[in-house]
């Protein structure tokens, strides 16, 4: 039996939209995924720690606001020094078409703007 992938979806910083990651996270859980919610107004420290503890395969990243290139660089900086740079991260929501090279140049496997089909960040996710 394949075992099913355990995803972490959380949100950086202060922004506090969270209809969109709840809503992935429910088509995640219809599709088989284990989905742990880690919350609004996490910190990169908090939120790589719920990563490693809940021995995720993926990390989804979600911003509505302008600190993704911030956020992501913290989180992706405190994979690699717990040796986990190796870890699947996703970042979706309000991400700036120029910011999507930044982002996959620091370890970003994946960036899913507004408007991106549930259907292709599930499939992307789920494979």
């Amino acid at each position: 039996m394949e075992k099913r992938k355990r995803i972490l979806l959380a949100k950086p910083g202060l922004d506090a939209h969270d209809m969109g990651i709840k809503l992935i996270a429910r088509a995640l859980k219809d599709a088989g995924a284990e989905v742990v919610y880690g919350g609004i107004y996490v910190t990169p420290e908090e939120i790589t720690k719920t990563a490693l503890e809940e021995d995720v395969d993926i990390l989804g990243l979600s911003f509505h606001s302008s600190t993704h290139l911030v956020e992501a660089t913290k989180i992706m900086k405190l994979l690699r020094e717990k040796d986990r740079d190796d870890l699947t991260v996703v970042v979706g929501g309000c991400i700036p078409l120029e910011d999507v090279s930044d982002l996959k140049k620091m370890g970003v496997r994946e960036v899913f703007g507004s408007g991106s089909s549930l259907d292709d960040i599930v499939d992307f996710m789920i494979q």
